[in-house]
């Protein structure tokens, strides 16, 4: 089957740069990257990683860090795992 859709997308200019400085270093092309994103929503029907619209408490734990709010700052993975209890 012969390669003649063409697909146009206005993205920001730096979120572009820096996935396809991603997809170089995977050995892929823009086009191959994009084929590939197209080929796994075929496949499994849909988006081919899981969407969500945050819950009422995401929301506000999202809320919080941004403002500095409720954090709790570790030292060392050994230091969080104390303060988890773990």
């Amino acid at each position: 089957m012969s390669k003649t859709a063409t697909i146009r997308a206005r993205i920001q200019p730096e979120l572009k740069d820096k996935a396809e400085y991603i997809f170089r270093r995977l050995g892929l092309s823009t086009t191959q990257a994009i084929t590939l994103f197209y080929k796994q929503v075929e496949l499994r029907g849909g988006l081919p990683f899981e969407v969500a619209i945050p819950n009422k408490t995401t929301r506000r734990t999202f809320a919080n860090t941004d403002a500095g709010r409720d954090l709790i700052l570790c030292e060392d993975t050994d230091d969080m795992f104390r303060k988890l209890g773990i």
